[in-house]
């Protein structure tokens, strides 16, 4: 659907949602009806928003934000929103033209506006001091939105960015016990580059040489990767649990390695999965990632 039609067909939608009843659910009075596009910007609202927040997701768990197109019931979600929280750096690009589209004058908030981002990576979240930054700003914003509730908001936001200060210290701990000559990520797509970075791991090499999953890998470039993969001793392709591993496991009987298909990268897991949360994400991501490194389970695990 193009942009144009989406637009015509987002006002005819939101026409007939005045005329009947939607099964999304509306705020409770005094609340703030505030839309998060990705799941880790929705878990963000609810961690910074709590009880004062009617939260609305747009993009569903196991969802990649990459190849997402937004339909006509993407902008019934927007409808009534006071807020609209988009992750940025690219990765959600289609939010702002549906906003204005269909809900003109509906404030947008970019997560990532202002922080310290490499390149065009978008996956800025997985620096954990970056999303503790995205908390505060998060909270500063809706304290301005709802004054009545700003003490909260900001409250709230500094117990949550304490929560994530104490999960990035836990993942220190648990990757210092992996040596720095085996700390060697090779992954479906160049999702994790934040991620290493932070905990100073080493990528080799990607499957997909892209920071998006809608690239496809090429026959030079996964003989490439496969060269690297025993030049290194890399002992393990990490993959996401939202992608099919058919090809990693291909390229791993091919390199002598191991495949481990169960990192939350672009998306967050469904409610009660260990990725269900961002920092249950991070800490289930560090504690495979060190798995795969020593070849055996992580300490504590």
């Amino acid at each position: 659907m193009t942009r144009r039609s989406l637009a015509a067909a987002a006002v005819l939608v939101l026409a007939a949602a005045a005329c009947t009843t939607t099964r999304i659910p509306h705020a409770q009075p005094g609340q703030l009806t505030v839309v998060a596009t990705t799941t880790q910007m929705q878990d963000l609202v609810r961690n910074v928003g709590g009880r004062d927040v009617h939260m609305v997701g747009i993009l569903k768990p196991n969802v990649d934000p990459h190849d997402f197109e937004p339909t006509p019931s993407t902008a019934i979600a927007l409808s009534g929103a006071q807020l609209v929280v988009e992750s940025g750096a690219g990765l959600d690009r289609w939010t702002a033209g549906l906003v204005s589209n269909s809900m003109p004058g509906t404030p947008i908030w970019v997560a990532s506006a202002g922080l310290p981002l490499r390149g065009d990576d978008p996956h800025w979240w997985f620096d954990p001091t970056l999303f503790q930054r995205a908390a505060t700003d998060l909270g500063d914003r809706l304290a301005r939105l709802d004054p009545a509730h700003a003490s909260a908001y900001r409250a709230r936001a500094r117990g949550y960015a304490a929560q994530i200060r104490a999960m990035d210290a836990a993942n220190r701990r648990l990757i210092a016990t992996v040596p720095p000559a085996k700390r060697l990520l090779v992954t479906n797509h160049d999702a994790f580059g934040y991620f290493a970075a932070h905990y100073r791991i080493r990528v080799v090499g990607s499957v997909i040489p892209s920071m998006s999953t809608e690239a496809e890998a090429s026959a030079s470039d996964v003989a490439s990767l496969i060269s690297r993969i025993q030049a290194q001793h890399v002992k393990a392709i990490f993959t996401e649990s939202s992608l099919s591993p058919k090809l990693e496991q291909q390229i791993a009987s091919e390199a002598g390695v191991k495949v481990y298909a169960n990192l939350y990268g672009d998306t967050l897991g469904p409610a009660g999965s260990p990725g269900g949360t961002y920092i249950g994400m991070e800490r289930w991501d560090m504690r495979a990632m060190v798995g795969g490194f020593l070849g055996r389970p992580p300490p504590g695990a």
